[in-house]
């Protein structure tokens, strides 16, 4: 089971509602528990003598879902999807669900798998959470940490984190800065570190620089269509980060027609910048004939220079010979 550092958890365990009847055990309706027969230390104890045997509790339970909490992470994609539930199924669900109260804050996919199929799941209590913002950055944190976000979205993370620390700090008079900073920590959150700069922002999303400028221009001027594309991976941040310098219409088309015609989009835009840097020279040579009348004069100058010293050479060897003489 993962906890955020430092948290207060406590544990419990949500049972399927299938129940079956177990000989010599009268009055009672036993959950069937594969993970409690498999995983745990009581495997092979008589079910009566085990520490709990996961009765069905006449009242579980109320977990609340909050769509805004659910739609905070970006939904997984249907693969992945189908990835977790094969997993759940064969195994079980191994991480434990994490509460803030009633409300569900991690884990709806394994929740909503659970309950579709009857599959008993744990959860944990966090108690530390003080606000939304707590929640957020608790949401942001675990995600940022995870190897299947990909780099778009991690950046997303980091630029969003960013808004809700700075936003946080500019409610708190100066004094009271560092008290702020560190209320996360006692949220069972990581203390929120500087993030002002997009050195910061790329170092907690684990991106460069340029990747996380890039990122910001698609979050304000690339089209729902040219975000949706690069979410999926059929155009690269580079490449999306391009196509968003076209008006919103010409982008929607090129995401329509999908990547080939995204890429061209994009390769058109960066051909249009190079041009520009390419031609300077092209100018000057239809100015006509005065750049070249210039350099003429500045080569006679110069030769009348070089004349004009060689005669004050002379001069000067012809007076040091009179005074020899």
């Amino acid at each position: 089971m993962r906890t955020a550092p430092g948290a207060r958890f406590t544990s419990v365990m949500h049972c399927a509602r299938r129940t079956t009847s177990i000989p010599g055990v009268e009055g009672r309706a036993l959950q069937r528990d594969p993970l409690l027969a498999v995983n745990t230390p009581w495997k092979g104890m008589a079910l009566e003598s085990r520490p709990f045997a996961c009765l069905r509790h006449p009242a579980p339970m109320n977990i609340v879902v909050n769509e805004e909490l659910k739609a905070y992470i970006d939904p997984l994609t249907p693969d992945e999807h189908e990835a977790l539930e094969r997993s759940i199924l064969a195994e079980g669900c191994r991480d434990a669900l994490v509460l803030w109260g009633e409300v569900l804050v991690d884990g709806h996919n394994r929740y909503g798998i659970c309950q579709k199929h009857g599959l008993p799941f744990q959860t944990v209590q966090n108690t530390r959470f003080q606000s939304m913002e707590d929640v957020h950055l608790w949401m942001i944190d675990q995600h940022l940490g995870r190897r299947s976000v990909s780099d778009f979205q991690r950046g997303v993370l980091a630029l969003r984190k960013k808004e809700i620390v700075n936003e946080r700090r500019a409610r708190v008079p100066a004094p009271a800065a560092v008290d702020a900073a560190q209320a996360p920590a006692e949220a069972g959150l990581p203390p929120s570190e500087t993030l002002n700069s997009r050195e910061a922002i790329a170092k907690a999303a684990r991106l460069s620089s340029s990747q996380v400028v890039m990122i910001e221009k698609i979050q304000k001027q690339a089209a729902p269509e040219l975000v949706a594309a690069v979410k999926s991976g059929t155009i690269s941040i580079n490449a999306a980060a391009a196509v968003a310098s076209l008006p919103a219409e010409e982008q929607r088309a090129a995401a329509i027609a999908g990547k080939d015609e995204l890429k061209q989009a994009a390769k058109r835009v960066r051909d249009a910048k190079r041009k520009p840097r390419e031609e300077p020279a092209a100018p000057q040579e239809e100015e006509g004939a005065e750049p070249a009348d210039s350099l003429q004069a500045l080569r006679q100058r110069v030769a009348e220079l070089t004349a004009e010293n060689e005669a004050l050479r002379q001069q000067i060897a012809e007076l040091q010979a009179q005074q020899a003489a």
